[in-house]
């Protein structure tokens, strides 16, 4: 029984749905939903087991705000049960009920992924209720639905539980709702035709087989895959234990020959313990033979020390008395020296005599000379005394020169003032031209800058589309060709006054376009393309711009209206281009109507759509295209995002740079007036210069014709005071000769007397030379007499120095050989492995003694048995390892082997026991089937069979069941398949192959969703009948049946329990539905039709 429910819609009125109940004596008290809290109703008790129910049939179904319903309940009855009622009026919500209600996953039913999907629009919690028949008492189990959180929560007769121990509840009754077999919604009618052979073999199982049936079949298919794994796993080891057999059999010799030479390294190892001990006895010998002659060159040595004492006794005395000599030879050397210095002295004293009379007459020669002089100079005086008189008397009188030279001084005056104005102009022009100078370098450089922006602009141009920027080079060669103007590529015409905006132009503007040149005239166009494109082969485009100009088209619309939907401009006063360009850009993409606005445009796009009526809008970063449909009238718009721009993000002021190359022009022609007007100054500068040299060189003539008498007079004069003081400076030569011949005579008296004294000291110093050179004799003969005794000496010492230097070696080589002893000693004990004060082991000793004694010996022998050891080449000391370890390995895997053998054998001889319990099982069940699938389409006059179908009876993964059918009598048994059938044949097998389980199920239910739908009429009543007869029979499990509709006079059964689902607009309330009271106005129209 189901009570009504209201269903809300926005575009219908509201609609109820009821479900009439199988028992007009039943009736369940009715919820209704209402905002205000009301106490919870006691729960519903659980029914007890009678009747025909069978463990795990549904009793009762109960659903708030679930999918379509607000408040509902349905009780089924014990056997078939008919669900009917019109498309979208809640049936397959029922079964979603009971699927979800019974812990099954939402994705199952093939609508909703998320269980919170399942409530109801508008509300924030659902709850589902299942009652399931128990003999022990009835199993209620709730699930409510959170929608926010996704989450639910489970109850079993009214306490809190989980969903865990929901399902074990669910599949301890053998509910399945997720096998196909027993649980078939609507949307999933069409994947049991899909099912594989295996897998409609293990839902059938599960279905109807024994509760060991599908376990038994699961340890098979475990069982034979391990079975795989042994007999894989015995395989190889068998195959890799051959391997290592052979393998040790091929390495056997090679061993052998390991220790042949092992052998051989042994008697190597105790020829090299022993070759140091001889070695240390060889050295030890040659030890005590150094230390004995060292001993004797020791004796050698003190006997020459003693020899060489007397030698030594006489050396000294003989240097003592070299040395009284040469205390005696440095006395007279220094009498020698005073005398000499003496007579040093005596004739310093005659030269600085003969210096004085030189001086003297020096003396007197000069005032011969002065004498001589003056009276030269006397005579020259008076004779320029008597010129410069006859040049007085021939000079004119130089008065009347003054006026003259006051007119030439006005003259240059004024001439050096025009001079200074000249020069004063000559400067302010050359600044005037500095400034001019300055000020052009500054416009250059501006243009520069200009220059340098435009050619980022032709990079990126030839970057991008270098046949473009090819033809741009030959236009600006070419220009003359052309009639008309015409206009570079518009990218490189068009110039942002704002570079942000460059995004809307490049968004709004295609690339081909872009790169196209503007022409004025086709013909024009025309000569361009033909050298171009014909001529050069370069790929370009080219526009021709309208005759009349659109360039200050004015917008249909003020920009002004626009302004309070956040738009801030027109496309066309981002920028400036040439009129031709902007007259196209107009024309062809009407850059003067479409708007640019902000971020504000795009948080009221709908209303600016609306209300605007643009057909193109451009936000901050997208762009609107809005159109209005041809057929409905409706405004469609669409959006994309802007692309950053590329190209125009370089702003070039075209009209700065033109102010610019005017103001350059300005400047240039102001220079060249400077110019002119500063070489006109340089020439009148250059012409009063010369006025003004020639004015101060007549000043200069007159003013030496006025002083020139007055300086004759003062030479006159200076020359004659000279004349006097010449005259007056007289000397007496006679006398000053008398006094230099006195002075002379006594200096020579004095230089005699010097002489005699001089001529005694030479005869002194001669005498203490000689003795001198008789003491230096007498030395020379103690010095030979010493050279000798010293030579002598020098020998011995000699003698003694090769004795002490050999004893040093001698002794050096007893240290060497003595600590070679040690290192030898130690050398053999550790080659032996003694330690200190270990004496050798008896074991070297015997050995020794049948090893040769001398090193020559062992070396050979040691060459020798190095030799045999070399022949045996290739081995590797690792092979007698790798052998051993492969004889242990192969012991190993004998014994694993053997193992694995036990082990496969025991899993055979299980697979063997617990095949017999599946199949023979297994075969008897399809066999049932079979007969039963069989029947039914023999019944239909058609024919159909069950199979257990495998290919291999070892391999449990690939058993399956297979379904053939035929529906003509023309053809063969084809089996089920979703292509083969139509979709009516798959309905009407999948629903016969369900009846044929039907009678074998042991699962408590059975749903099947509006599985009618493709059938034929004539299909469609006889599997009716089938249904019918099938489901109501004693001991056979509920079944639910949901459709559409039903065919007229379709046969009926007592036990089948009908539903019906209604949805219209009249419904009543669900707290205004009284079930008995309906039954009583039924009755009552029943029993009056018959008096009417």
């Amino acid at each position: 029984m189901a009570t009504p429910s209201r269903k809300t819609s926005t575009s219908s009125p509201l609609a109820s749905k009821r479900a009439l109940p199988r028992d007009p004596s039943s009736e369940v008290p009715s919820k209704k939903k209402s905002s205000a809290p009301q106490a919870a109703p006691p729960p519903p008790l659980p029914l007890q087991s009678s009747g025909p129910f069978v463990e795990g049939s549904i009793v009762r179904i109960a659903m708030e705000n679930f999918l379509t319903y607000d408040i509902c309940e349905v009780s089924p009855g014990p056997h078939l049960n008919m669900i009917i009622g019109a498309n979208g009026t809640g049936k397959s919500s029922i079964v979603c009920a009971i699927c979800l209600g019974l812990a099954g996953k939402p994705a199952f039913m093939g609508r909703a992924d998320k269980v919170g999907f399942f409530v109801k629009r508008g509300c924030t919690k659902g709850m589902v209720e299942i009652e399931l028949f128990r003999t022990s008492g009835n199993l209620i189990i709730t699930r409510e639905i959170d929608v926010a959180k996704n989450q639910s929560f489970w109850f079993i007769n009214k306490k809190s539980t989980t969903q865990k121990v929901v399902e074990e509840q669910v599949a301890a009754l053998n509910i399945q709702v997720g096998n196909l077999c027993q649980f078939l919604p609507q949307d999933k009618v069409g994947e049991f035709a899909k099912l594989s052979k295996i897998e409609l073999l293990e839902a059938t199982e599960k279905s109807v087989g024994p509760p060991e049936m599908h376990r038994y079949h699961c340890d098979l298919k475990n069982f034979r895959e391990k079975e795989k794994q042994l007999e894989t796993s015995c395989k190889e080891k068998t195959e890799y234990l051959e391997k290592m057999i052979q393998r040790n059999e091929r390495y056997k010799q090679d061993v052998e020959r390991f220790y042949e030479r092992k052998r051989h390294l042994d008697l190597i190892e105790m020829l090299e313990a022993k070759r140091p001990w001889v070695e240390y006895e060889n050295v030890r010998q040659e030890y005590e033979e150094v230390k004995l002659a060292r001993d004797r060159v020791k004796e050698e040595v003190r006997k020459l020390k003693e020899g060489q004492i007397p030698m030594t006794h006489r050396i000294e005395e003989i240097e003592r008395q070299r040395y009284n000599l040469e205390a005696r030879i440095k006395e007279k050397a220094i009498d020698i020296k005073e005398t000499s210095q003496k007579c040093k002295q005596k004739q310093d004293i005659i030269e600085r005599k003969d210096k004085q009379i030189e001086e003297l007459q020096q003396a007197l020669t000069v005032k011969q000379n002065e004498e001589h002089d003056r009276q030269r100079r006397i005579s020259n005086t008076r004779k320029m005394i008597e010129d410069l008189q006859n040049e007085l008397k021939t000079t004119e009188n130089c008065e009347n020169l003054q006026p003259q030279i006051d007119a030439i001084t006005n003259d240059l005056r004024r001439v050096q003032e025009e001079k200074a104005l000249c020069e004063g102009e000559i400067i302010d022009k050359r600044k005037e031209r500095e400034n001019l100078e300055k000020e052009k370098k500054n416009v250059d450089d501006h243009i520069t800058r200009f220059d340098d922006l435009m050619n980022q602009k032709e990079d990126k141009l030839r970057q991008r589309y270098r046949d473009t920027y090819a033809a741009v080079l030959w236009l600006r060669n070419n220009r003359d060709k052309f009639k008309q103007r015409v206009c570079e590529p518009i990218m490189l015409t068009i110039n942002m006054k704002d570079n942000k905006n460059a995004k809307y132009i490049e968004n709004h503007i295609p690339a081909n376009d872009l790169r196209a040149f503007v022409f004025e005239s086709q013909e024009d166009m025309e000569v361009f393309l033909k050298e171009v494109r014909d001529n050069k082969k370069l790929r370009v485009n080219a526009v021709i711009a309208p005759k009349n100009s659109y360039a200050d088209k004015a917008p249909s619309r003020s920009l002004n209206e626009l302004k309070e939907y956040g738009f801030f401009s027109y496309l066309r006063e981002l920028f400036d281009a040439p009129d031709p360009v902007m007259s196209y850009l107009c024309c062809q993409y009407h850059i003067h109507e479409v708007p640019v606005g902000t971020e504000r445009t795009r948080e009221r796009i709908e209303r600016v759509i609306q209300e605007t009526r643009l057909k193109q809008i451009y936000t901050a970063e997208e762009k609107y295209v809005v159109k209005t449909s041809f057929y409905s009238n409706k405004v469609i718009s669409s959006n994309t995002s802007l692309k950053v721009a590329q190209f125009l993000t370089v702003t070039v002021d075209l009209e700065q740079r033109r102010h610019l190359e005017e103001q350059l022009k300005e400047i240039n022609r102001k220079l060249q007036a400077v110019e002119s007007g500063l070489i006109t100054l340089c020439e009148t500068n250059k012409h009063l210069e010369h006025k003004d040299n020639e004015l101060r060189q007549k000043k200069k003539d007159l003013l030496e014709r006025k002083t020139k008498k007055r300086q004759l007079e003062q030479k006159i004069s200076s020359k004659l005071g000279s004349l006097k003081l010449m005259e007056q400076d007289t000397c007496n030569l006679e006398e000053e000769e008398r006094k230099a011949s006195t002075k002379i005579k006594e200096i020579n008296v004095q230089k005699a007397k010097l002489v005699t004294e001089l001529t005694n000291l030479i005869k002194i110093c001669t005498s203490l030379h000689i003795q001198k050179v008789d003491l230096i004799l007498q030395n020379t003969t103690v010095i030979s007499e010493k050279n000798k005794l010293e030579s002598d000496y020098m020998a011995a010492s000699s003698q003694l120095r090769l004795t002490e230097q050999h004893f040093i070696e001698l002794d050096e080589s007893r240290q060497r050989l003595l600590q070679k002893c040690k290192e030898l000693m130690k050398r053999a004990r550790q080659v032996c492995n003694l330690g200190a004060e270990q004496t050798v082991p008896q074991e070297y000793q015997t050995a020794f003694q049948d090893l040769p004694n001398t090193l020559d010996e062992i070396d050979a022998l040691l060459t020798e048995e190095r030799s045999r050891a070399s022949c045996f080449t290739g081995l590797n000391p690792t092979v007698v390892e790798e052998y051993t370890k492969r004889e242990e390995e192969i012991e190993q895997l004998t014994e694993e082997l053997k193992i694995k053998k036990v082990e496969l054998d025991k899993y055979r001889e299980n697979i063997s026991q617990v095949k017999e319990r599946w199949l023979n099982p297994l075969k008897e069940l399809v066999e049932k089937i079979n007969e039963k699938f069989s029947n039914f389409f023999s019944s239909m006059q058609c024919a159909g069979e069950v199979d257990l179908h495998t290919e291999n009876e070892e391999d449990y993964d690939k058993y399956g069941i297979r379904i053939r059918v035929k529906f003509r009598s023309s053809t063969q048994l084809h089996e089920l398949t979703p292509h083969h059938q139509s979709g009516g044949e798959r309905s009407v097998s999948t629903m016969l192959y369900l009846m044929a389980l039907q009678e074998l199920n042991r699962c408590p239910f059975r749903v099947v969703d509006e599985i009618n739908q493709g059938m034929d009429p004539i299909n469609e009543r006889r599997v009716f009948e089938m249904v019918v007869n099938t489901a109501c029979k004693e001991n056979t499990s509920q079944y639910f049946f949901i459709t559409p509709k039903l065919l007229q006079n379709l046969p009926y059964s007592d036990k089948m329990t009908v539903l019906f689902v209604y949805n219209g607009p009249h419904m009543l309330e669900p707290n205004r539905w009284n079930l008995k009271a309906f039954q009583r106005r039924r009755r009552r129209i029943t029993f009056t039709q018959p008096s009417q």
